[in-house]
């Protein structure tokens, strides 16, 4: 499992960056909030930018071949780079008012400049960029995409059924006729590739940032709640998640002394104590195969047993309780105190569920936790005090020694026990 803290606090995921002034660039005008309305503006803008670049690499070759007799098509080529370079402009009035604009222009002007030069100039070819307004207008637009698709596949057939052959500028000038068809056929690639291109690296960037975001969604998820009941909670077919669980296995541990040597310390102090102790205990837990249920200030909540055999569960948390006890010891001091532990467990029914709205958690009552409380809470330091009946399920695992029968409120008496050591480490130092 991933944790969620790395998640956080990791970089981004490499990704296709563009240099920071493109992305400057194809960012002009677009004021709005929205990711996906932004997407599309961009890629509005690279259109846009485009067309701006085709039609000056028209006015220039055309200006060098023959400036004056073409000064009709030079006028529209100027025209049409100082227009596509204002339509950025026009995001702020709407989501797609830039978009309509672009579109209009090129079908507009594109169709003047076809019947001025003919369709023995190829020009028409640009038409067929036409499925590119689908990157302008998004998918959630296909009918207006359709109708304005139409209209362009109409202006295309008049190009290519209707339109003079040779024009009204220059009609005799075949080689002029051969220049414009060979630009043509270049600049539409190349606009066909950089409009690809642009699309799908703003897609791999959301795809990026959709995993990463599900990542630590599905790890944030995994923190608050076993993954269990996690599954269950995602897969949106029960309306309550409650369990009634027959024999669960919770453990208590609360520090020693901690209140009084963190009285005067600085927030960040003790926070970082905390965080290291707990972080330590959360290992140790995932390592027995306990779940964490919660931290409540110093105090520490876990249990085991909710699915599965209940003997296992409980000689899984019997050994976790000793784990911590060691890791207590040597944790660093808080102001110079070395603080101690206790810890109470207790076996018993208990129900289990998911509560709340706001920041919902995944929780756990009944007797086995209500007097696991009172174990811990009634308990010594560095000591692990236990039920009777928590002793009778793990009798053949650890080494108990009797404390006496002890009178708990709201409970009644009961006999306790303290929880020394695993059975195999008993042996190991008998056989020493």
């Amino acid at each position: 499992m991933k944790r969620l803290r790395e998640l956080v606090q990791r970089g981004p995921k490499h990704t296709i960056e563009l240099p920071a002034w493109l992305e400057r660039l194809l960012s002009v005008g677009i004021v709005t909030k929205d990711a996906q309305i932004a997407r599309r503006q961009r890629c509005v803008n690279v259109a846009a930018f485009a067309m701006a670049a085709n039609a000056l690499s028209h006015f220039v070759i055309l200006g060098s071949y023959d400036f004056a007799d073409l000064i009709v098509i030079n006028s529209y080529n100027l025209l049409i780079v100082i227009l596509a370079l204002l339509i950025p402009r026009l995001h702020r009035y709407g989501e797609n008012a830039a978009a309509f604009a672009l579109i209009a222009l090129i079908l507009v002007g594109h169709s003047f400049v076809v019947w001025a030069l003919g369709r023995s100039s190829d020009l028409h070819v640009y038409f067929t960029l036409a499925g590119a307004m689908l990157l302008l207008l998004g998918v959630q637009n296909f009918r207006l995409f359709l109708g304005l698709f139409s209209l362009w596949l109409i202006a295309l057939i008049a190009a290519l059924k209707i339109a003079p052959v040779n024009g009204f500028v220059l009609p005799d000038d075949t080689t002029l006729r051969h220049m414009l068809s060979t630009h043509a056929m270049i600049n539409t690639i190349i606009i066909n590739a950089a409009m690809l291109f642009y699309a799908l690296t703003a897609l791999h960037r959301a795809e990026v940032d959709l995993q990463d975001q599900y990542e630590r969604s599905e790890a944030l998820i995994d923190t608050v709640m076993p993954s269990s009941i996690a599954l269950r909670l995602k897969s949106g077919r029960e309306a309550r998640i409650a369990d009634a669980i027959e024999t669960l296995s919770v453990l208590f541990g609360d520090l020693v002394g901690f209140s009084s040597a963190a009285h005067d310390l600085p927030p960040e102090s003790v926070v970082e104590f905390l965080d290291s102790l707990m972080r330590n205990f959360d290992a140790l837990a995932e390592a027995h195969g306990v779940e964490k249920i919660k931290t409540i200030g110093d105090c520490y909540m876990a249990a085991a047993g909710f699915h599965g055999d209940p003997v296992e569960g409980a000689v899984a948390i019997g050994r976790l309780a000793l784990a911590m006890i060691d890791a207590i010891k040597h944790q660093a001091p808080l102001a110079g105190r070395k603080l101690g532990m206790r810890i109470g467990l207790h076996c018993g029914k208990a129900t289990a569920g998911i509560i709340g709205d706001m920041r919902f958690s995944y929780d756990v009552w009944g007797d086995a936790v209500n007097i696991a409380s009172r174990m811990e809470s009634q308990g010594l330091p560095d000591r692990i005090q236990v039920s009777d009946a928590y002793r009778q399920l793990t009798n053949h695992a650890f080494i108990f020694e009797e404390r006496g029968a002890a009178d708990f409120k709201g409970v009644g008496t009961i006999k306790t026990f303290f929880l020394v050591a695993a059975q195999a480490q008993s042996n190991t130092k008998t056989a020493a």
